[in-house]
């Protein structure tokens, strides 16, 4: 039985993410903070496909500690795929930074992303079949005004994440790294990057699209063998290519 691991799944992408990788008769491991809603997630996915186990790990990824536990916690699980999915934003000019939420982000969006990914590898990137997909933004390859700070932490998921895929490439490996790279997405995003529970998409974004919507996407990246799906930020059209940033490799005395 080999499972597909989501982290962020108790709402928004990772939420419909897990449903559509259930509808295909995947078995899922569900990551979140909130375990009622996980609980709420695989109660919904069990109505809809009895045939589809759901294992529920609550846990504070933004937390160090807590990110070891959690690959230690499913070494007893034969995993083929991993989404990193976990993160959130921030919309402020630097200068008013709330450091303590900057610290929480940096260490979810890219500390939890990196160990998470690195120890994935490790253990299966021999294994036929597996993939590590990594959920970046449209702000990983463009700059947002007053959100300079979580573009650069997605700036590093698209990097790592494509300079992994070239890596692994490069040598053979069995196991594909992708990078899913949203527009706009109707989920809690908004909310906790304006910590304002009461924001809605609808009024206030003027072109988005929904979480179920960007989980196909996502599921089309999967089914791909390209490395990046990205929305384009003024089209809204999803575009599965090549890797986007430029990859120099090493040179050795033997290359010589």
């Amino acid at each position: 039985m080999k499972y597909t691991v989501i982290t962020g799944a108790s709402s928004g992408i990772g939420y419909e993410a897990a449903h559509a990788f259930a509808a295909r008769g995947k078995h899922v491991i569900a990551v979140a903070r909130r375990e009622e809603k996980l609980e709420e997630l695989k109660s919904e996915i069990q109505k809809n496909q009895p045939d589809v186990n759901v294992i529920v790990k609550p846990a504070d990824l933004s937390v160090s500690e807590n990110v070891y536990q959690l690959y230690e916690d499913l070494r007893e699980f034969e995993l083929e795929t991993w989404i990193n999915n976990a993160g959130f934003g921030n919309f402020d000019p630097i200068a008013e930074h709330d450091l303590s939420k900057i610290e929480k982000m940096l260490r979810l969006n890219n500390e939890a992303l990196t160990i998470l990914s690195s120890l994935f590898v490790r253990d299966y990137e021999d294994k036929a079949g597996t993939q590590l997909i990594n959920v970046s933004s449209g702000g990983g390859y463009a700059i947002v005004a007053d959100a300079v700070t979580y573009c650069a932490t997605k700036y590093f998921v698209s990097a790592f994440t494509e300079g992994l895929a070239q890596e692994l490439s490069g040598k053979g490996a069995a196991m594909q790294a992708k990078v899913l790279a949203p527009a706009a997405t109707e989920t809690e995003f908004i909310n906790r990057s304006f910590d304002n529970d009461e924001l809605k998409y609808e009024g206030n974004v003027p072109q988005y699209h929904t979480a179920k919507e960007m989980a196909q996407f996502l599921l089309e990246l999967y089914d791909s063998d390209q490395v990046v799906g990205i929305v384009d930020g003024k089209t809204y059209e999803f575009h599965l290519q090549a890797p986007i940033y430029p990859y120099v490799s090493r040179s050795t005395d033997s290359d010589k």
